[in-house]
């Protein structure tokens, strides 16, 4: 399943500058074919410039991580953690989030927090390196927000940023970020796995929890692998609350 994959990070250079000139191209494209979608929404806990973004939306103010999270600063030491929803479409909704307690230090790439639904347990990577300062209970109890209103409603957590400037270095943001989804999107429409009838609606998104639709005996490893952490060697349990 290697062609889900976009090792943007490994570029350097004239090479990085190609890449960026090919998924811009991307996105004049994807627009001809799908447009895009935004209604603005707002949630307390993120910053005021987020606003709630279909499937494959970006928002200004947001950085992303590969493994499909998304950080907003919500100051000059602090910001906000969630998933985007690339990663919500493709898991549904959770029967459990289980997140770090406060006081937790994360690693930007590392396994921070997982998803349980159908007898799976599903990791996801760090955006960022810092310090727990506070969970979402609301999305603790209500799981599916995390799903349904990523970018609102269902942030994950407050982290302190020690290295903020370190940490945006490896996150995508602005053009290249809505670039890098919209090649994500793409791979999943030619993707040779499943039928696509099955896994798009027709206004073009997948339909939640696609995973499923495309591998049901194993989507759980499927998901972990366009989620990043089929090749983590470490395990974030150790470190999360039981779900609630």
């Amino acid at each position: 399943m290697g062609e889900f994959a976009v090792d943007l990070f490994a570029t350097k250079g004239l090479e990085y500058l190609i890449v960026i000139g090919y998924l811009a191209a991307l996105v004049v494209v994807w627009r001809l074919i799908a447009g895009s979608a935004q209604d603005e929404a707002m949630s307390p806990g993120v910053s005021s410039r987020v606003a709630t973004a279909s499937w494959l939306g970006t928002n200004e103010g947001l950085y992303f991580h590969q493994g499909h999270a998304w950080m907003a600063p919500l100051d000059a030491t602090t910001a906000t953690v969630g998933i985007d929803g690339f990663a919500g479409s493709l898991l549904g909704p959770p029967s459990a989030i289980r997140l770090p307690d406060v006081g937790t230090e994360l690693h930007q790439g590392e396994p921070a927090w997982a998803f349980e639904l159908d007898g799976e347990t599903v990791e996801m990577l760090s955006p960022v390196d810092g310090r727990v300062l506070a969970i979402n209970a609301g999305t603790l109890q209500s799981p599916t927000l995390a799903v349904t209103d990523p970018y609102g409603a269902g942030w994950l957590m407050k982290v302190a940023l020690p290295r903020k400037a370190a940490t945006l270095t490896n996150l995508l943001t602005g053009p290249l970020a809505r670039a890098w989804m919209a090649q994500a999107a793409e791979n999943l429409r030619t993707a040779p796995a499943g039928e696509l009838g099955i896994v798009m609606t027709d206004g073009g998104a997948p339909v939640l929890g696609f995973a499923r639709a495309f591998a049901p005996d194993r989507w759980g490893d499927l998901a972990r692998e366009l989620l990043l952490t089929s090749r983590s060697p470490g395990s974030a349990a150790s470190d999360m609350g039981p779900p609630e």
